[in-house]
């Protein structure tokens, strides 16, 4: 944690309100502020790497390049083995360039539609990078994966992306959407929510080894 009274500033590489929620829900109380990339006009990158990590690496030395500032930067996506692993990497425009949430969660049940059981099964993936600067030759790191399945119709109305349609268990064991879940209950089983505990511990063992 940063010195009593102090905090660090982070520029978040995404525009999305949500994953920016789930960021500061973690980092902030412990002293590190993560604040939108819009605050500063960064433009979009084109994420055309070939995994996760490429594409968040991606995002992270733009938003550094743009700003100044330390980054941090994640990339994201729902992986269906019964689709070959789609949505994956396209999984934010699954239904085409400036689909929303609703197109692309209509898009994944139209695919979906006559399978069933085992055939339903999917994870969400998640990749986040931090970096003290541009040219940081070694960044921090760290993935996690949250496994469930996929329901006929969403359900719920928390979170975002294709939260409404991932079926996870609880805390408590029972069923539900991961759009049904708190965002304190989400964080503790979530895909960004272990990676970014994660990164925290790193960030933490990186302070204490640099000052």
């Amino acid at each position: 944690m940063p010195l009593a009274g102090m905090r660090r500033d982070y520029v978040l590489a995404s525009g999305n309100a949500g994953k920016l929620r789930e960021f500061n829900a973690v980092l902030e109380p412990c002293g590190y502020v993560v604040r939108p990339q819009a605050d500063w006009r960064v433009p979009e990158v084109e994420e055309n790497g070939g995994t996760f990590l490429e594409n968040a690496l991606a995002k992270a030395r733009q938003a550094a390049r743009y700003t100044g500032l330390p980054s941090i930067a994640d990339d994201s996506g729902l992986i269906v083995p019964a689709l070959n692993g789609e949505p994956g990497l396209f999984s934010a425009r699954y239904a085409g360039r400036g689909a929303g949430d609703a197109d692309n969660i209509r898009r994944l049940l139209e695919r979906m539609e006559g399978l069933g059981g085992a055939d339903r099964r999917a994870c969400f993936y998640c990749c986040i990078v931090l970096l003290q600067s541009v040219d940081d030759p070694a960044p921090l790191m760290a993935s996690a994966r949250w496994y469930g399945e996929i329901l006929s119709a969403p359900r719920g109305r928390n979170g975002f992306g294709y939260d409404p349609v991932f079926a996870v268990a609880d805390g408590d064991g029972e069923r539900c959407s991961a759009a049904e879940l708190a965002l304190e209950a989400k964080q503790r089983i979530s895909h960004r929510g272990l990676a970014l505990q994660s990164l925290l511990r790193q960030l933490r063992e990186q302070e204490r080894a640099c000052g």
